[in-house]
């Protein structure tokens, strides 16, 4: 009953806090925060922002395929979004002999708009409270083991009383997906009701140069002229109800789409994010974000460093790989990045040291109460424990899952050939198989064999503790002298998993099970990390209840400051201004324009990422911008900052003046502030848009797609 009383108190609190700060639920918005915005320049209502009687803002945006955000711009279903949540897409569709990916692409009719297999998008209809039916079921759990602890309970049932709910729910809303979701750390939960399109179409994408322009050197940095968008239309059945892909789909109509801002900004204008920002961390305790730090984020910087030196050489050799290994590529170097600024921002702004002091304030909180100490007297202490007795195995864990499960890439097929039944029918093998071709179309086995023997040597040299090694390492010692490379040389030269045909050959002849190395070298891995994970399930368990705790003492001493739940890639709501930031004794203004970008493309003979195809060198210096300069400053704006409050899952999130027009997209974190997933500093975070003008230019001077530009601003 604590707990469901302690969720109603919280669902009563104002959202009101920091502009810049917070990920708001839009159902959740009261009069204090209406009136917060509408200091900084909102026009619109809270009604105009959510709505379920009517259209409102909340319609014009939408989850794009599960990874990020994006935005209906034209009353016949086109979608922004930004390039690099599009690549995927792009990658599949181009080829050696038609490389859309290097060159872009621009349909100048709908049928020449092509199917983005894989790729759907998910309108909100609604969100709803269901706290009380998910602490009913837990409470019911209690009394029925009243000498189990709450914290094994909630790890044992509470995803099966969430999964059951949803199940309901779904059962009763035919037609949409319904998704129950945890909020303040399981303390209190929503269901969001979806309508989803899976015909969803390649429209435009401008040349990779100027789409990840800066590439790696200069992702998570500003500042920045990343053309960072593309372009793909909803289709429908004739009805305009969600269809699979079909020749006699129609684009989808639609009533409510986002306007074109082109009067531009200005420092210190309102400005709003609105998308699905996928996970952060703020409620985490001080040894947590030690964990994370120091166990966690160090192997995917090193094994990811590793990886990506291998990939690079093939990559560079040969442009059918590159192709193929584009989108894996993008992946992976976004995350490594981003482990490294956010380890280095952590230090620098001295994150763990600040938790430790709200941490102390706490205690100071609940201090000699009974009824307080009764609940949280023992949590920090459990904390630290628990932290520290999983600590080896979460650093190992790490290094595991970042080599033998994303790394050597041939665990994917062999584990697939594993888990088939030996007696699979047909239909259960043509599965297989279907899994496999999506897999071998974007996959180099020279390249996954030197990645292999690269991964397997530099684990050994990580990881020195043997009961962390899986059994592949006992036959390099005792067949191949240690001799991981000979041994990767091996297992690529006799195994079946590197075709389709794989498939077959096991089924007419099992004893391929005991005998093929990859089909061996893959079967221990499950088993070794299931055995890892289980040594720290104990601590796990402590772990998890006792940061729900922190995060309900932390909601309870502070019922007078409004609190946002952490990221859980449900719609949020992001408000502020355009602002710069000093860092570092730099000013950085909040804008960058053409010049900007020519300034770095004079480089591209020493910087590979700043180069720019010629054409498009030319067309930026005519300085020709027409109706796209901006009216104050004549420039062409390429990129801006905001202070809004996102992370990864904004992607392509839509930027809204005041009016809810669209400004741009958002693409983009600062290296500064690279501990924003962890904690928010007021300072020097900054959201990174790309202009709707400058893509509005792009599609008309370069694109030449006048159709296009006729549709958007019509």
């Amino acid at each position: 009953m604590k707990r469901l009383l302690f969720c109603a108190a919280l669902c009563a609190i104002s959202l009101l806090s920091h502009a810049d700060e917070g990920m708001w639920m839009l159902n959740s918005i009261d009069s204090k925060t209406a009136a917060a915005m509408k200091s900084l320049g909102l026009k619109l209502t809270p009604d105009q922002l959510y709505s379920t009687e009517h259209a409102s803002l909340k319609d014009c945006v939408v989850d794009f395929g599960d990874f990020c955000s994006g935005v209906v711009v034209s009353p016949d279903g086109l979608v922004f979004t930004n390039h690099h949540c599009g690549y995927s897409a792009i990658q599949q569709l181009s080829t050696p002999e038609d490389d859309i990916l290097t060159n872009g692409f621009v349909a100048r009719t709908r049928q020449e708009e092509r199917p983005a297999e894989g790729i759907f998008v998910k309108f909100l209809v609604r969100t709803e409270d269901c706290t009380a039916r998910i602490v009913q079921g837990l409470n019911e759990v209690y009394a029925a083991h009243p000498d189990a602890s709450k914290a094994e309970l909630d790890k044992q049932y509470l995803d099966s009383i969430m999964d059951a709910a949803e199940k309901e729910f779904q059962k009763d809303n035919p037609g949409l997906d319904c998704m129950v979701k945890a909020y303040y750390e399981n303390n209190a939960f929503y269901v969001s009701f979806y309508k989803v399109y899976r015909d969803i179409r390649l429209v435009f994408t401008a040349t990779e140069t100027m789409g990840k322009f800066g590439g790696d050197t200069d992702n998570w940095m500003w500042p920045r002229q990343t053309c960072d968008f593309s372009v793909f239309r909803i289709y429908a059945d004739k009805d305009g109800q969600p269809a699979d892909y079909s020749e006699e789909n129609v684009p989808l109509h639609l009533k409510n789409y986002a306007r074109i801002a082109m009067n531009g900004y200005q420092n210190g204008d309102f400005c709003m994010t609105v998308g699905y920002p996928g996970s952060t961390s703020r409620y985490m305790s001080s040894w947590g974000i030690d964990e994370r730090v120091n166990a966690r984020n160090v192997s995917t910087i090193q094994v990811r460093g590793k990886k990506q030196e291998v990939w690079k050489r093939f990559m560079d050799a040969d442009r059918a790989v590159g192709i193929k290994y584009a989108s894996k590529w993008a992946s992976s170097s976004n995350y490594w990045k981003n482990s490294i600024g956010m380890n280095k921002a952590i230090a620098d702004l001295g994150v763990i040291a600040q938790k430790q002091q709200l941490e102390d304030k706490i205690r100071g909180w609940y201090g000699d109460r009974k009824d307080l100490s009764d609940r949280f007297g023992q949590m920090f202490a459990r904390l630290k424990d628990a932290y520290g007795k999983r600590r080896d195995d979460v650093y190992a864990m790490g290094f595991f899952r970042e080599t033998f499960m994303r790394g050597i890439e041939l665990y994917r097929v062999a584990h697939m050939i594993n888990t088939m039944p030996q007696d699979a029918d047909s239909t259960e093998a043509a599965l297989v198989r279907t899994r496999m071709e999506t897999f071998f179309k974007d996959y180099d086995a020279k390249l996954d064999e030197a990645t292999m023997a690269a991964l397997l040597k530099n684990y050994r040299e990580q990881v020195t503790e043997r009961r962390y090694w899986p059994e592949c390492y006992n036959v390099i010692d005792s067949l191949y002298g240690g001799d991981e490379a000979a041994y990767a040389h091996d297992v690529f030269a006799k195994t079946v998993c590197l075709d389709t045909a794989a498939v077959s050959k096991v089924l007419a002849d099992s004893t391929l099970r005991d005998t093929d190395p990859g089909l061996l070298y893959a079967a221990d891995i499950p088993t070794k990390i299931q055995e890892m994970s289980g040594k720290s399930r104990n601590a796990s368990t402590i772990i998890d209840y006792n940061e729900h705790l922190l995060t309900q003492a932390l909601l309870e001493m502070d019922q007078e400051t409004p609190h946002y739940s952490d990221a859980n890639f449900t719609m949020r709501l992001s408000y502020g201004i355009i602002q710069d930031y000093t860092a570092g004794g730099i000013h950085h203004q909040f804008y960058t324009n053409a010049q900007s970008l020519l300034d770095k493309a004079a480089k591209q003979s020493e910087i590979e990422d700043y180069k720019l195809e010629d054409d498009i060198v030319s067309l930026m210096k005519q300085s020709k911008w027409g109706r796209y300069a901006d009216k104050r400053t004549g420039d062409m704006h390429l990129c801006f900052l905001s202070n809004n409050d996102i992370t990864g899952g904004n992607s392509g999130s839509p930027m809204f003046n005041g009016k809810g027009e669209l400004l741009g997209l958002a693409f983009d974190g600062n290296w500064e502030a690279m501990s924003g997933d962890i904690s928010f500093d007021d300072n020097l975070q900054r959201c990174i848009g790309v202009d709707v003008r400058y893509m509005l230019f792009v599609i008309d001077k370069w694109g030449k797609a006048e159709n296009l530009i006729k549709e958007l601003t019509h």
